[in-house]
């Protein structure tokens, strides 16, 4: 069967130039009925703030959306489609649409016809549902989707229901024709050279996007050039942009961030502000992200500091069990009173009673 999506030279520009796209979480009112007024307006603020993407369906926007009991998932990619088309037409951008794609096989192409089909420019397939499968049968998942839609690739750290996923996995992985990205989320340096050594030695190091999800490393990892030797000579590798739940919050000094990591590559010396700058940002998403407790209250975190600014009315999950941890509001406290520079609450409130409307 011939791919139903092929990327266009555009979304291929855009997504090797490296861009923000933050992980798209998901708004609840407070009896967790879907709250389609701030899910909007979430969607027109990253537009706003200038994300070059964004990604729907992800872990930021909760994997329960696809529950029956809550059947959301649909709903929650339709309103993103149609809203980032809207303000593309209204600016004359194009912003890169990634769907998150879950479950088996079936389930997984189930989803990635369904993304395909509203218009989203690639799928980041998560692995989790085939838990301790072979290699050989992840391979295969990976290619029945990919010919669906081009996929981007997912290396999830295992304290949030990933795997570990060996250098034999990404070299394979890297060969399949339409594999256009990967977001490289483990957590761990170790593990994240991997991947980028797989792309290196693969040939398509051109071609396929290298985007950090490693929110605890993001200034890093967007700093780093990596070199590798292989039979064509020494290759050098860059992640180029990231797709974060970080990003999900403070999205506009996100983008400036990026632009700023971006120039520093082309100087010969560094400027040491922003391992400075890097730390900070770790430090941010520790409290958000709720690191102390293993990220138990990562996604009502992102939530709490989205709910100060208006952007949310509430941080309750689907599931209930899914709550701020002890003492995280306070961290989140301390952040935001530590690095006002890395936050955009004035820019949200200028424009949050026109997102809203």
């Amino acid at each position: 069967m011939a791919s139903r999506a092929v990327p266009t030279q555009s979304v291929m520009e855009s997504l090797r130039e490296g861009l923000v796209i933050p992980a798209h979480p998901l708004a609840l009112h407070t009896n967790r009925s879907f709250d389609e007024r701030h899910q909007r307006a979430l969607t027109r603020y990253y537009h706003a703030a200038g994300a070059g993407g964004i990604a729907v369906g992800v872990h930021a926007t909760q994997f329960e959306i696809r529950d029956p009991q809550h059947g959301l998932f649909e709903p929650v990619l339709e309103l993103a489609a149609e809203t980032v088309a809207a303000r593309d037409e209204a600016t004359g951008r194009l912003t890169v649409r990634i769907a998150g794609i879950c479950g088996t096989t079936r389930q997984a192409l189930s989803e990635a016809r369904f993304a395909a089909d509203l218009g989203y420019h690639a799928g980041l397939l998560s692995l989790a549902a085939l838990g301790d499968a072979s290699g050989n049968t992840l391979i295969a998942h990976c290619r029945e989707v990919a010919r669906v839609i081009p996929l981007m690739g997912f290396y999830l750290q295992p304290a949030v229901g990933g795997r570990v996923l060996p250098l034999s996995f990404w070299r394979r992985f890297v060969e399949i024709p339409n594999v256009v990205g990967i977001k490289i989320a483990p957590f761990n340096r170790y593990q994240t050279l991997d991947v980028v050594r797989a792309v290196a030695e693969s040939g398509r190091a051109r071609e396929i996007a290298l985007h950090t999800g490693n929110d605890d490393n993001i200034v890093v990892d967007l700093l780093t050039k990596y070199a590798f030797p292989t039979p064509a000579g020494e290759v050098e590798v860059r992640i180029v942009g990231g797709l974060l739940g970080h990003w999900a919050c403070w999205t506009r000094p996100a983008v400036a961030l990026l632009k700023e990591c971006k120039a520093a590559r082309h100087k010969e010396a560094m400027p040491l502000r922003l391992l400075t700058l890097a730390a900070q940002v770790t430090d941010c998403n520790a409290a958000f992200f709720d690191a102390a407790n293993r990220y138990a209250g990562a996604l009502p975190g992102i939530g709490e500091v989205l709910r100060r600014q208006g952007l949310l009315e509430s941080t309750v999950c689907l599931d209930p069990r899914i709550t701020l941890s002890p003492g995280q509001a306070d961290e989140i406290d301390r952040v935001c009173e530590a690095y006002p520079h890395l936050a955009d609450d004035a820019f949200v409130g200028e424009n949050l009673h026109a997102w809203l409307s």
